[in-house]
């Protein structure tokens, strides 16, 4: 007996457009009445559905050889995600558990951060201190193949199964250097991440991060790598330390920081700012949620600058943007990535599978988007952009040399080390070179 797609998703619209009562049904049969709710179903969107169904019908019938129907109506329903965004995507059973726990308890991962754009796999951010930062991973590069396989049109939770495995296996990677365009296959052994998320240029001879980098000048220097549980009060260690050294200015690197948790992001946030309004999200059908900043535990108004590039998303673009609208910071580099969107876990079949969904976007102070939609081009607003006369571009060459410079310093002052010499800061960093020139300006003036 053949199954009939077309009568059953008819059934389905039926119910889901119209879930009444007995009592409700014999309401009103006249289909002119405005109380017949029939009345009001979409007819485009009940045609559209028809089309759906009777293609679905006409391919199990008629398709030379037998199609699993699951199989046909998962692709069906990973052809309407992807025409979304890359952060919606479809949990099929066989996946939701994996997902629901998560595979941090069993797995181990390479340590970076992956987006979409293009159809391209980018690396955003590779973690400081993980394999795949040791192994010259930058921001900016992209995964061709992982495994020999394509990775052209993936998703970025399928790319992510692919890369994460069990601990002390590894995973070959085509990436391409967009600095040198240069491909190269790069073979990374998974491993257990865990990763500092507040550090500083240096270290001390104890190991401890030095955050103070101008100790003449005393301006601060830290640098956050991601938002994690423990960020705000690793943050505001650091800043009470500084503070009792007499700091006078704060550079804060989000420079390649792929975002994290909202609450480490609106915490952080808090420090900055006595009040007003930090982000809200809002969506066509969400309601408007808005977080705001309350006076107790907000930190001393010192110079600050933040330094922000293109791979700053998610959380480090909710911070910059706050303090931005607030006048509490000046934002130097370049401008950010544009991620700013929610997604909600919906789920599908009584809970055997689900729907990571996108139904709403973060707001800045503003009430401007942060997110960058399909189609959004340079001309619109989203994200976060310098402020005038901070915009700061490295080009090619200068991005392949801080990136090198910065993973060996960083690699080096794991173990303490004898001074050795250093490139000219303006040469290998122009971005945080002018914001030290900046905040000496303003902290001698004052």
């Amino acid at each position: 007996m053949l199954w009939k797609f077309s009568g059953l998703i008819a059934l389905s619209l039926l119910l889901i457009t119209a879930p009444l009562t007995a009592a409700e049904v014999s309401k009103s049969e006249d289909p002119t009445d405005p109380d017949n709710v029939y009345a009001n179903v979409d007819e485009e969107y009940v045609e559209l559905i028809q089309l759906f169904a009777d293609t679905l019908d006409q391919v199990d019938r008629n398709y030379v050889k037998d199609v699993d129907r699951r199989e046909l109506m998962e692709a069906a329903i990973r052809g309407v995600i992807s025409k979304l965004d890359p952060y919606s995507n479809y949990i099929a059973p066989n996946d939701l558990e994996r997902f629901r726990t998560g595979v941090e308890n069993e797995f181990g991962g390479i340590g970076i951060q992956v987006s979409t754009r293009d159809g391209h796999l980018v690396v955003t951010s590779p973690l400081i201190g993980t394999p795949a930062y040791e192994a010259g991973i930058i921001a900016g590069d992209r995964i061709t193949h992982i495994e020999g396989d394509k990775t052209e049109g993936i998703t970025i939770d399928d790319a992510v199964k692919k890369l994460k495995g069990p601990v002390g296996t590894s995973v070959t990677m085509t990436v391409y250097h967009p600095t040198s365009f240069e491909s190269e296959d790069i073979t990374v052994r998974r491993e257990m991440v865990q990763i500092e998320t507040v550090m500083g240029d240096q270290r001390n001879e104890g190991g401890d991060w030095d955050f103070m980098f101008d100790h003449e000048n005393k301006i601060g220097y830290i640098r956050i790598s991601s938002f994690s549980r423990h960020t705000a009060d690793d943050l505001r260690h650091a800043i009470a330390g500084l503070l009792d050294d007499g700091m006078k200015g704060l550079v804060l690197d989000l420079r390649s920081n792929p975002g994290g948790l909202l609450t480490s992001a609106v915490e952080i946030s808090d420090m900055f700012i006595e009040d007003g309004k930090i982000v809200s999200t809002e969506g066509r059908n969400s309601p408007k949620r808005v977080w705001t900043a309350e006076k107790e535990g907000t930190l001393p108004d010192f110079p600050l600058v933040v330094l922000i590039d293109h791979y700053s998303a998610s959380a480090s673009e909710i911070l910059s943007a706050c303090l931005q609208d607030h006048d509490r910071a000046i934002i130097m580099g370049e401008r950010s990535w544009g991620k700013g969107s929610v997604q909600n876990i919906i789920e599908l079949e009584e809970g055997k599978s689900a729907l990571k969904l996108t139904t709403a976007g973060y707001q800045r102070p503003s009430g401007e988007k942060i997110h960058r939609f399909e189609g959004d081009t340079e001309a619109d607003k989203w994200g976060v952009s310098p402020d005038d006369g901070f915009d700061v571009k490295m080009n090619r060459e200068q991005k392949a040399g801080y990136h090198t410079y910065r993973r060996l310093r960083d690699m080096d002052t794991i173990i303490p080390h004898p001074p050795a010499p250093e490139p000219e800061l303006s040469e290998i960093d122009p971005v945080l070179s002018k914001a030290l020139e900046t905040l000496k300006s303003k902290t001698s003036s004052s």
